[in-house]
């Protein structure tokens, strides 16, 4: 005879800061939306050309932090939606991957320009080039305090009280015995923690900083090129700046790309589960691990004993890794 004990268990695996996350990054959207209309109008009205220029730029800036506004507000309203299988915890990685690919075409955008200036130089208005750079310049640390201020960037949590709330469903069936865990986040363990990592809010960060270290280059270049004469400095500037775009975008791309593909997340984790289950003599046959969403694990453990142990027994045993919040065990038997 067959036993089925079911109970009802959430798939929501959203970051412990996604709420605060989306509040700040719609915050820094209206600021950007604010500077590009006082920069278009106020362009518009002065004849500054420059001015019109850097507004629509700034729109380019909120559009790409719209992605990942819009990433935090679908992964919320669909947390629960049943179609997805494992929750909606990798929409941000999937808006930090398509960010990281933005990022790449802007770093070629303006490597491009740059080396263009290099060979065709082109006259420069310094007197209204040097305030919009230092204007922009201030609007992108705004940008960063407001999306950086009182977040975790996906480090440690820690917690003074340890929460269980998993629903186990053990399925007894001759040999075979399946049992899934869901834990709630207690204390940390704290190896791995770049799985803590909210990619869509560090790619939205990536984007400011950029920004900002491009507009830090920039006036640089622009004083240099008035102080001494010396106008390739500014497309300098700006090739410096492409390169450092460029790598951001690489590693975000290399590390959202992986979770996408359900890469190994934490090998140190792998390890510790494999060692904390053989170290009462059973076997772990086949170990899948993979994230979830910021700080959410899944794994899938097949293990093989002569003990008369049931799932539930690894899964008692696992529950010390408050990260790993979905868990799927398959015991079997030797005769």
């Amino acid at each position: 005879m067959t036993t089925f004990q079911i109970s009802p268990h959430s798939h929501v695996f959203l970051g412990e800061d996604h709420a605060r996350a989306e509040r700040r990054t719609w915050a820094v959207i209206i600021l950007c939306v604010v500077m590009m209309v006082a920069e278009i109008v106020g362009g518009a009205m002065f004849g500054s050309l420059a001015l019109i220029a850097d507004g629509l730029h700034m729109s380019t800036h909120a559009g790409a932090l719209l992605l990942a506004a819009l990433a935090y507000t679908f992964a919320r309203r669909y947390a629960s939606d049943a179609n997805f299988t494992f929750g909606t915890g990798k929409f941000g990685d999937l808006a930090g991957y398509s960010s990281a690919i933005v990022l790449a075409m802007i770093a070629l955008l303006i490597a491009y320009e740059a080396i263009t200036r290099f060979f065709d130089p082109v006259p420069i208005a310094f007197d209204e080039a040097i305030p919009i750079a230092a204007l922009g310049l201030l609007v992108n640390i705004a940008s960063a305090w407001l999306l950086a201020g009182g977040h975790s960037h996906g480090h440690g949590h820690s917690h003074d009280h340890a929460h269980d709330h998993d629903h186990p469903h053990d399925h007894d069936h001759d040999d075979d015995h399946h049992d899934h865990a869901h834990h709630d986040h207690g204390p940390h363990d704290h190896a791995g923690e770049r799985h803590h990592r909210d990619n869509n809010m560090r790619a939205a960060v990536v984007h400011v900083m950029a920004d900002a270290a491009v507009s830090v280059l920039v006036i640089v270049g622009l004083l240099l090129a008035r102080q001494f004469g010396w106008l390739w400095m500014d497309p300098l500037a700006g090739f410096i700046g492409s390169l450092v775009i460029a790598s951001w975008s690489v590693g975000l791309l290399r590390d959202t790309g992986a979770i996408l593909l359900d890469r190994m997340p934490d090998p140190g984790m792998a390890a510790k589960i494999r060692a904390t289950i053989e170290s009462e003599g059973d076997e772990v046959t086949d170990l899948h691990l993979w994230r979830l969403g910021p700080g959410h694990l899944g794994a899938i453990v097949s293990v093989v004993t002569s003990e008369p142990r049931e799932a539930v027994h690894y899964r008692q045993r696992l529950a010390q890794f408050s990260d790993l919040s979905h868990v799927t065990i398959e015991v079997q038997h030797l005769a």
